[in-house]
């Protein structure tokens, strides 16, 4: 009996689940406007970063007015977006969020069911973002309109952002569709 009662079990909540699958994607997934906030608070930490790091060391060492033919191609440019990528994939890599996913709850996940690979987090965070910035930001917000809140850097990378507090009924709710 006790067969047939947990055999049932994983059906029953299967249908439930799938029959309130939005909202629990709304519940479990991060939106827009925290995500927002969370890379506002990132980006403060990267000027901090290159206003205390990079900037007095491109000064110690002259470089500071270094170029290659253009600005685009400055030693302050390139050094400066060193530490913005860095930034992002060290953290995710190590802690799977950044300093502001960390204070607003939130983390990176794999859609895939299992930890991040090396080769998500460099797609996410170097060509996923750099993708997103070469048109000013556009695609960040793709997070809008889909339905695990995923940016396109995202969707490179089959990950997304969750909520910490939600993390057990997410891998509930995927081991009953599974």
């Amino acid at each position: 009996m006790d067969t047939v009662e947990s055999t049932q079990t994983p059906n029953h909540l299967n249908k439930a689940v799938t029959a309130n699958l939005n909202e629990i994607h709304r519940i479990v997934y991060a939106g827009f406007i925290p995500r927002f906030f969370a890379y506002i608070i990132d980006l403060l930490v990267i000027w901090s970063l290159n206003s205390i790091i990079t900037r007095p060391l491109l000064q110690l060492t002259n470089l500071s007015d270094a170029k290659l033919w253009i600005d685009l191609l400055s030693a302050a440019n390139i050094t400066q977006s060193l530490v913005f990528f860095l930034y992002f994939i060290l953290m995710t890599f190590f802690f799977r969020a950044t300093l502001g996913k960390m204070s607003l709850g939130l983390s990176v996940e794999s859609l895939k069911g299992d930890s991040l690979s090396t080769s998500q987090i460099i797609f996410r965070e170097l060509i996923g973002r750099y993708i997103s910035m070469a048109v000013l930001g556009l695609p960040y917000l793709v997070v809008i309109f889909t339905r695990k809140h995923q940016g396109i850097h995202d969707l490179f990378a089959d990950t997304s952002v969750i909520k910490d507090k939600m993390k057990r009924l997410n891998r509930e709710v995927n081991s009953a569709l599974d």
